[in-house]
């Protein structure tokens, strides 16, 4: 089985390539939606943050308060640092977790999906990584329709992140989304099946 680190700017066409992925038996872990099921359900990972940060960053019914988490990190880079530290540790060892089952599960492969895969220790579990990138324009477009934002904030999210040469200098492989949908699923079936083939032999 080949683990495989999925990252790219937001609106590039991540979501797709996973489905393509999937639809070819592949398992799938969201870094992101990882981290918030861990801080749901991980007394572990609740308890450090709360010895670090104070106990008042979560709310009485066990939810986070982000704000006041955020205050405190807010321009505070050792904080910052410990809080990355906490967290990352938990997510790479469910993550762990992931890739063990999907080993028994007899799967072809195991993606993990994250936008900051390359900066994370996740990015540590992965084979290869595949950087998922597309035009600005095209960009900007997806996120309007995604997420009914106007234009404006659009642009302005896109461009808070890292370019696309950023990830495409650093990944194993580029899949670039500037053509149809269609076509970005058959490149991306492609790419996969080599990286398959490639990695069992």
């Amino acid at each position: 089985m080949v683990v495989i680190g999925i990252t790219g700017p937001t609106g590039a066409g991540k979501t797709t390539v996973l489905n393509v992925l999937k639809e070819m038996g592949g398992a799938v872990a969201d870094c992101d939606a990882v981290y918030h099921q861990l801080l749901r359900t991980s007394a572990p990972m609740q308890s450090e943050l709360k010895s670090r940060f104070g106990r008042e960053i979560f709310d009485e019914n066990g939810g986070l308060r982000r704000k006041a988490l955020g205050a405190i990190v807010f321009g505070d880079q050792a904080a910052l640092a410990d809080l990355n530290a906490i967290t990352h540790r938990h997510i790479v060892a469910e993550l762990e977790r992931f890739i063990a089952r999907a080993r028994t599960e007899d799967r072809p492969a195991a993606a993990l999906d994250a936008i900051a895969l390359l900066e994370s220790r996740a990015g540590d579990l992965c084979d290869v990584t595949v950087a998922v990138t597309a035009r600005p324009e095209a960009r900007v477009r997806r996120i309007m329709a995604r997420e009914g934002i106007s234009e404006e904030y659009a642009r302005s999210r896109t461009a808070a992140q890292k370019p696309s040469s950023w990830f495409e200098e650093r990944c194993t492989y580029i899949l670039r989304n500037d053509g149809g949908r269609e076509a970005f699923e058959s490149q991306a079936r492609a790419l996969f099946e080599h990286i398959i083939v490639k990695e069992d032999t």
